[in-house]
């Protein structure tokens, strides 16, 4: 192919130069707007001693005995580094002895995090001074029953956070493909609950609704469900960053679960966001390399994000490093079963919801109006026959794939980030609640 255009994607730890023939309408699309900070520990200060709706942290600590701080796990770039001693050094100074903190890593039904990867989330220091624990989704008796949803869900949350004095949670905020946004909630349910709670968040029930899809906040169920469990939970206080492209802190929002996440929602949506006045004929994606794409499980993200912008019918590359090759055992076994997508969305209706069965139900939605294609180096051989696409052990015969038959000046969309950026055709934009 004769190359016009290098892009650089975002693809493992060192990213992945692709070189895009000519004749073709290209759109760049990159969250350009979120530029980093120029002093991020000063950002987190000025949030913590100015939150959105609420007491400071230091304040909301007088008077307790206990804290626990919810927090991402490795498959997110969260800055902890920065925010997370921040945190405590507050809570230490409101009377909270650092015994009675306990910092959980909200695997949700993620595997646990291993020392070194704790070292690497919360850094060296707090690790080795601070209790820093992994959830375990698996196990029912760690987990107190706070009753039932309005809408049915069993509420189960670990009870070293709802056990605890002052309950806060620490993340940030990006699109999210069932949620609409990340952050806030999402670290106490599904974050901190047990496997019988997010197994009905993560049902047909909410998986097959329109509006529980990147972007779509005030109208969707599934972030209705959260809101309402983290209430039963008593989530008291939340702090988020939202990110620039370098993965540095673009800004901060700490405060009242609810109003602070919905500030933080209103700025991530606005950098991230953007438009196309048509839909393209294919896509170029990436699950925003590491840590999200350590595994396919995750990578499923960029596909998803992907699919707002494609014409029926059209086409997406994702590309994706997947070192960590598929994902966690349940989801392994589902990837290896011979079925069409068509098959599987069939088969998963009225029957007890298997662990991890919700990513391959928003990749088989995705089927139904797309062609699939993937690099995927790290996913091992035997899995790909059962993508619902085809894989590429190259990445000329994967963009070879891509443009075969494509009409001269057809618009192909490059998305180096994947779900990192809300992509959306503007005259959806009212109608999906952006």
């Amino acid at each position: 192919m004769f190359s016009t255009m290098r892009v650089n994607v975002a693809f493992g730890k060192t990213g992945l130069p692709i070189d895009l023939p000519d004749g073709f309408e290209y759109r760049l699309l990159e969250a350009r707007s979120a530029t980093p900070h120029k002093d991020p520990p000063a950002a987190v200060d000025q949030a913590l001693d100015t939150p959105i709706g609420s007491l400071p942290p230091r304040q909301l600590a007088l008077g307790k005995k206990s804290a626990a701080v919810s927090g991402c796990d490795i498959t997110r770039p969260a800055p902890n580094r920065i925010v997370l001693p921040k945190v405590l050094e507050r809570l230490e100074a409101g009377g909270i002895r650092r015994d009675d903190i306990v910092i959980l890593i909200a695997t949700g039904l993620h595997r646990p995090a291993t020392p070194a990867e704790i070292r690497e989330i919360v850094g060296a220091e707090i690790a080795s001074r601070y209790r820093v624990e992994n959830h375990n989704a698996r196990e029912l008796s760690e987990h107190q029953h706070l009753g039932a949803t309005a809408s049915g869900t069993p509420a189960y949350i670990d009870r070293r956070f709802v056990s605890a004095d002052l309950r806060i949670t620490l993340g940030f905020i990006e699109p999210h493909l069932m949620l609409g946004f990340s952050g806030g909630r999402k670290l106490v349910a599904p974050g901190l609950a047990a496997q019988e709670t997010i197994k009905v968040l993560h049902s047909p029930k909410f998986m097959r609704e329109p509006l529980a899809v990147e972007g779509s906040i005030e109208d969707n169920p599934l972030h209705r469900e959260l809101l309402e469990i983290a209430r039963m939970a008593r989530h008291d206080f939340m702090v988020d960053a939202a990110l620039a492209r370098d993965r540095q802190i673009a800004a901060m929002f700490a405060g009242g679960p609810v109003a602070a996440h919905r500030k933080g929602v209103e700025f991530v949506s606005s950098v991230m966001l953007e438009e196309l006045d048509r839909p393209v004929d294919a896509v170029i994606t990436t699950a925003a390399g590491y840590p999200l794409d350590l595994t396919f499980y995750q990578a499923i993200k960029g596909i998803t994000a992907a699919s707002h912008i494609l014409k029926p019918g059209g086409r997406i590359l994702l590309m994706s490093a997947c070192d960590e090759g598929a994902g966690a055992p349940e989801f392994c076994r589902m990837l290896k079963e011979p079925h069409s997508y068509r098959e599987f969305l069939q088969q998963i209706l009225g029957r007890e919801v298997v662990v991890d069965q919700w990513q391959l139900e928003k990749l088989a939605l995705v089927n139904l109006n797309a062609e699939i294609l993937y690099y995927v180096p790290g996913l091992p051989q035997e899995y790909h026959s059962n993508l619902w696409g085809r894989a590429f052990s190259s990445v000329p015969a994967a963009l070879e794939a891509l443009f075969e038959g494509l009409e001269p000046g057809a618009a192909i969309a490059v998305i180096p980030e994947g779900p990192y950026v809300l992509a959306k055709i503007r005259s959806l934009r009212e109608a999906q609640a952006i």
